[in-house]
């Protein structure tokens, strides 16, 4: 048969659309033609199948060899395809056979020796194939992160040799079904962290909460001591966290490492990062930073150094929890379902209040630093504080706080009650929401209310207040919001009060 037909994916946002993979052999001049939108990296696949069938002991035909990408209207990139188009120009020639093509899907990039090389976003494309009811054929190095998805059915090959003799039905490819085994390094731990009682108490909160949080204090009190250790008093992700925090990070350009399976992600870009490399984009739209940090922590350390364009690219996914990279000829939706830790200075020297007194900033340098952060992107921002500098009594004494690992039960006690109540965190909660179970009591109210007045709260600050005073009730173990909670979370708001 001079026609064969078979499958692979492509990439498309958090999709992975499938792809028909069509080699036609025809009578003509020897030609090698690939259709169907190809970027640069599948046009060269010609050189690299060629070289891979012919070290292979294959015959390239010499022929008029046309292979078609459906559908014609969706751009193909990266290697991926090299296996598939190797395989449909073999089974077109008769070497192998056809007929058992169908069954499978493929993707895999080749080597000149015809070995198999690791791709990129196979998570996203072996969900597609496991929807499909097919089998998925892959690199042994992406074997392991494919057989993460639930009734997958993964085939690891290490050459174009191992998956033809499969398809021959001789040396049939391992099929690996079970998920590895993960062994994760322990987080930093919060008994390191010496004083600031008032600032882990927050990050406590935050936790629980699922509350955004930004951190106000000179050099060295501790604030990226402190961020680092947020993901360690994390409750544990389940298992669709789990893989969909994979998924998003199988599509970036360091794929996804199974041993972070379940590992909730800390990302941390420097100052100098771009609005796309924290939303993401391109022509050939990618995750960003928020994406990348789905169901985990993303730390912006030098708050006011990001530049004002880059930072305000936060507040639509801050409150939706979804980022849409629209481009010219593409558009892609990514989940943004992230925490925010924020740090910064006081001022521009970074020692405004600190007990040395070196500050010399003027009024108008402060205000004119603090500004460079708009009102917006604060509101936004559920809890504020203030991280003074540590004591000196303080360094030289042994910490006996509390421990991660303490923190953490009561954050998994507070998770429990918010799951078992409303189904998601408290930070998730909508306005509908808000006004069911988030509603204090007759003081608490009264209290709230002289805050709005005084502090000029927007409808935004009021909501996240009461929000962040239903975590406090909720580590508190009581159902009620009393007017002790209210006052606690008006208190966060400390750039508000400022």
């Amino acid at each position: 048969m001079s026609l064969a037909v078979l499958y692979s994916r492509a990439l498309a946002g958090m999709d992975a659309p499938l792809v028909t993979v069509e080699a036609h052999l025809a009578n003509g001049l020897p030609s090698f033609t690939i259709v169907g939108l190809p970027e640069a990296e599948v046009k060269e696949a010609k050189d690299r199948v060629r070289a891979a069938l012919q070290n292979a002991r294959f015959e390239f035909p010499a022929r008029r060899i046309t292979v078609n990408l459906a559908p014609a209207d969706l751009p193909k990139e990266s290697g991926r395809y090299d296996l598939p188009i190797a395989l449909g120009i073999l089974a077109a020639s008769g070497q192998i056979p056809g007929d058992r093509l169908g069954d499978y899907e493929f993707a895999g990039e080749l080597a000149l020796t015809g070995e198999l090389r690791a791709i990129r976003g196979t998570l996203a494309m072996m969900c597609g194939a496991s929807r499909d009811r097919r089998a998925f054929v892959v690199p042994h190095q992406n074997a392991p992160e494919a057989a993460l998805v639930d009734g997958a059915r993964v085939y690891a090959a290490r050459t174009l040799l191992d998956v033809c003799a499969h398809l021959c039905g001789r040396d049939q490819l391992a099929l690996c079904g079970d998920k590895p085994a993960v062994h994760h390094e322990p987080y930093p731990d919060f008994a390191d962290v010496k004083g600031q009682a008032h600032a882990k108490r927050a990050l406590e909160i935050a936790a629980a909460g699922g509350h955004s949080l930004i951190m106000v204090g000179p050099p060295g009190s501790g604030k990226t001591m402190l961020a680092s250790r947020l993901p360690g008093i994390l409750p544990p992700m389940t298992h669709d966290e789990a893989l969909a925090s994979a998924a998003i990070q199988s599509l970036g350009s360091a794929g996804f490492d199974v041993r972070n399976w379940q590992r909730r992600p800390y990302r941390a870009p420097h100052h100098t990062a771009s609005g796309v490399a924290l939303v993401g984009g391109g022509s050939n739209p990618h995750p960003g930073e928020i994406s990348m940090a789905m169901h985990g922590v993303l730390f912006l350390d030098e708050l006011p150094e990001f530049g004002r364009k880059v930072l305000e690219v936060l507040r639509e996914p801050l409150e939706s929890g979804r980022i849409s990279v629209s481009r010219a000829a593409r558009q892609a939706d990514f989940p943004a379902q992230f925490q925010l830790v924020a740090a910064m200075n006081p001022c521009m020297c970074g020692y405004l209040g600190h007990y040395s007194g070196r500050c010399h900033c003027t009024p108008d340098q402060v205000l004119r630093y603090r500004g460079k952060i708009s009102g917006p992107l604060l509101d936004r921002i559920d809890i504020q504080i203030e991280v003074p500098a540590v004591a000196p009594e303080d360094l030289s004494r042994v910490s006996s706080d509390d421990s991660s690992g303490m923190i953490r039960v009561r954050v998994e006690q507070a998770r429990a009650k918010m799951t078992a109540r409303q189904g998601k965190e408290n930070a998730r909660l909508a306005t509908r929401e808000i006004d069911k179970y988030c509603a204090p009591d007759e003081k608490g109210a009264t209290l709230l209310k002289q805050a709005i007045s005084r502090l000029g709260l927007s409808a935004r600050g009021y909501h996240r207040i009461l929000k962040v005073a239903r975590t406090i009730a909720d580590l508190a173990g009581v159902e009620c919001i009393s007017v002790v909670h209210v006052a606690e979370a008006i208190q966060y708001r400390r750039l508000d009060r400022a």
